[in-house]
Parts: structure tokens; sequence; C-alpha cells
């Protein structure tokens, strides 16, 4: 049996399909499962005990070529079963030439016919337990939802020198993630600045985390002392271990967020133009989200480059002091 797994969006979607892979390895202990995603986003499944192989499909760049290179790739390991929880049109296509017999997905966009097996698409619940009802035409089991990652030991010396030293002369260290794909889903950068500021003087280490990208946001936000910023420096599961070393991560709707589940760090996070019914909310007992009740909420499902109305309320409206005050409660 060969299954084959899909999902080529982006970071926190891929972190919310490991129970899937979980899940079908369960299933079918003995199957060759394997898993399709970008590369931007791969890491993430690096040392995963579940997989037997990871395999690029480098859709941003000279897309045409790659889909071609994937599309001979995928027809010589001749598949039996794909799985898939995003909707991509491309994706879809790949999978039908590829001559996969059964091809699982949720019976939603223009993707949906090119399906042998539709799923309705649960409402209101994680993604992660989402993504698991693909396994409906296979099992009538039910599987656990939590996420998880696998940082090697070296993953972990990446950042452990640097985490170690701050640690042991701070009250508790917290990692910032003040970045997002999407700008309106970003808190404002100088309300990040304002909270690091009164963490640092209350003697709270302060760890950056952030894509290459990220960095200058991450730079504007860092205090002087008793803090490293790691944005650029570290892979996915290089920054997943740097988490795992810290009492709490803030951050915004973002990658950061799933990393942190995944790895059993308490999250703190900010929700603006979207709202957690889209089923990407942290889900462990400590965790809790800011956000205000809005008429205008959500405005999409993965916000957008400016605020539709102009004036970013559903961010500019949780003010640093009242931030700071719930992160004291937490440590009291």
């Amino acid at each position: 049996m060969k299954i084959l797994i899909t999902q080529t969006a982006f970071l926190g979607d891929v972190i919310l399909i490991t129970p899937l892979i979980r899940a079908t390895r369960e299933i079918f202990p003995e199957a060759q499962i394997d898993a399709l995603v970008i590369p931007q986003t791969a890491d993430a499944l690096r040392n995963n005990p579940h997989l037997n192989e990871i395999i690029e499909f480098d859709k941003r760049n000279n897309k045409i070529l790659s889909f071609f290179r994937i599309l001979h790739k995928l027809r010589k390991r001749k598949y039996d079963i794909s799985i898939t929880p995003h909707g991509s049109m491309t994706t879809a296509l790949l999978l039908e030439y590829a001559g996969i017999p059964m091809r699982i997905g949720f019976n939603r966009w223009n993707s949906a016919k090119h399906w042998t097996h539709k799923v309705r698409r649960p409402d209101n619940v994680h993604v992660a337990e989402r993504n698991l009802a693909l396994l409906s035409p296979l099992t009538n089991k039910k599987f656990s939802p939590r996420t998880e990652l696998f940082p090697s030991s070296e993953d972990f010396e990446a950042s452990e020198k640097n985490v170690a030293e701050i640690k042991g002369k701070t009250r508790k260290l917290i990692a910032v993630a003040p970045g997002s794909v999407w700008f309106t889903k970003r808190w404002p950068t100088e309300y990040y600045r304002k909270l690091v500021m009164k963490l640092s003087e209350e003697n709270f280490g302060i760890i950056l985390i952030g894509a290459e990208n990220e960095r200058e946001i991450c730079e504007k936000v860092s205090p002087e002392k008793n803090a490293v910023n790691f944005a650029g420096k570290l892979s996915v599961l290089q920054s997943a271990a740097a988490i795992k070393q810290c009492d709490l991560l803030i951050c915004n709707d973002s990658g950061a967020l799933h990393m942190a589940n995944a790895v059993e760090t308490d999250v703190f996070a900010f929700f603006g133009p979207t709202v957690k019914t889209l089923g990407y909310f942290p889900f462990r007992q400590n965790d809790f989200v800011f956000e205000l009740d809005l008429d205008c909420r959500p405005c999409g499902s993965h916000g957008g480059k400016t605020c539709p109305l102009g004036h970013h309320d559903c961010m500019r409206k949780i003010y640093p002091d009242y931030v700071f005050e719930k992160i004291t409660e937490k440590f009291e």
C-alpha cells in the first residue's frame, strides 16, 4: 500500500496535518506513507517517524516545470491513495493526472470534482480535528488531534546556548513572534515594542522568532538586554526547539502559534481579521486569544494587505498595557 498525504499551503497548515499523518500510520502500519509539501514548509515534517519520505513541490517557482517533474515522480511511485485537506486546483489536477485510483478530499471548492471520495467538511471544529475527517472513507475509528513536531538534538543545540544564558538570569523566558504573511494579522509593531520593553523591565527574557523577511520587525521589537533575535537564523524545527525551551509564546495568528502547540509551549495569540471559529486557534488548556467583539470580524479567512475599512481596530484596540497585565497574571 502506497499513500500520499498532500498539503501545499502555509507552514501552519502543514503542522496541522501531523495528526492526520500519525493516524494514517496507525491504520496502515506497514504502508509507504509520503507527504507532498512545498519547500518552504518541508522542514516541519523532518524526523517525523510516521513518514517514509517528504516530496517537495516547488509550485511558487517554475510552477509548470515543477508540476511535470512531480507528476513524473508520482506516476512512477504508483500511489494507491491520496489524502488532501487543501483545496488547491493545481494539486488536485496533479493527483488525478498521476493516476492515483483513490483520491480523498473535502466536498467543497472546485477541486472536489477531481476527488473519487468526497468527505463533508466539518464546521466549527479545530482544523487538526477537521483534517482527521478525511479518514472516514477508510475507517470509523477516532483519533487524537494533537499536533507534533520532532526537533533533533542538533536542532536544540542551534539555540540552546543563547537560550540557557538568558534563562539563567531572568524571571521567565518568553518567545515573541511579531510577524505574519498577512499584514492585517499583525498586532502593531509599536505595540509589540512597548510590551517587550515592559516585560524586559520586569526581568523577563525575550526570544524573538521569525523568518528572514521578519528580521527587521524583530529588531525593532527587541529590547537592549536579556534578548536574542533568532529571526532568519533558525530553521522551522530549530525555531520549534527554541520555543519549546520558553515558558510562553506571544504571537499573531500565524505558523508560530501552531509550532508552539506542537511542542507544548503555552500561547498568547492576537486574532484580528480572523476568528477562532475558522479553526486555527491555539487549543491547549493554558492558551489565550486576545480579540475584540467587532461587527467587522472576520473580514476574511486569511486577513489581507490592508484593513477593508481603513482603521484596523481589531488589532489597534488591543492595548499593550492590557496584554502585559494578562502575562504578569499568568506568572504570579
